[in-house]
């Protein structure tokens, strides 16, 4: 990587960083002036920084010149988390059309057993768990073999509360979090079975109805409403009502 590419790519996660942590108000507006002191890159890499972050959905482009910080009201995010499990069902579908050898599930089969292997779930044992998740899912999409597939869903997990992992922090009791991992895990599995068996509609509904343990654990944090607060996003989301689907 270059040295320019590299400070653009610093530019981005600071900046992402930033909007995600508070330090920007929904509807604030930004230009690559004001922010060249606090991210230390030209006024080029913070312009080419901006407007990643707007394709990112994270800002939006105003007419004239310069971007606002967008804010997100809670049915943002609830129709973000369906699009999300749109998305991921059309990877598993296309992973179960274009497999080649079971040997390529090798990955999410031994995803599947380190989740099995930290259960009975603690708090201790939650942010491990989150990054095996994390893993399933990036494997999943790489099976798709769609480039434009894996950028659509980059770019969607790029909004607060989007991506597979995003709430982590919500932490539910000892025996909910069982009984959520338990189901998570078993839904990992029998994905992996209908893509092996080329399945392609059954691993897609699979998905689909995966991603409902999301707004699950967002409508359950919702109800702890302080902690949820701090989490990175927070600040850029109206909160409400809760999740009219569950």
């Amino acid at each position: 990587m270059t040295d320019a590419r590299a400070q653009t790519e610093h530019a981005v996660l600071t900046l992402r960083e930033m909007l995600l942590r508070g330090d920007f108000t929904p509807g604030e507006c930004l230009s690559e002036l004001s922010l060249l002191s606090t991210v230390k890159a030209s006024r080029t890499q913070v312009r080419v920084a901006l407007e990643r972050l707007a394709q990112e959905g994270l800002l939006e482009v105003l007419p004239t010149s310069g971007f606002r910080v967008r804010g997100f009201a809670l049915n943002d995010i609830w129709d973000a988390i369906e699009i999300r499990g749109v998305l991921e069902g059309t990877a598993a579908r296309l992973a179960a059309e274009r497999l080649e050898s079971p040997d390529e599930l090798g990955a999410l089969r031994l995803h599947c057993r380190q989740a099995e292997e930290l259960l009975p779930m603690t708090r201790e044992r939650f942010g491990r768990y989150a990054e095996i998740n994390e893993a399933f899912h990036a494997g999943l999409w790489r099976l798709a073999k769609s480039a434009m597939l894996r950028r659509a869903i980059a770019q969607m997990i790029a909004l607060p509360f989007t991506a597979p992992g995003a709430l982590v922090f919500s932490w539910p009791d000892p025996r909910e979090g069982n009984d959520e991992a338990v189901i998570a895990i078993e839904h990992h599995r029998a994905i992996v079975e209908a893509i092996e068996l080329r399945e392609g509609g059954r691993a897609e509904s699979l998905v689909r109805e995966h991603a409902r343990l999301a707004r699950r654990a967002l409508n359950r944090a919702l109800q702890n409403a302080e902690p949820f607060r701090s989490a990175p996003g927070a600040t850029l989301v109206t909160w409400g009502k809760k999740d009219p689907e569950l």
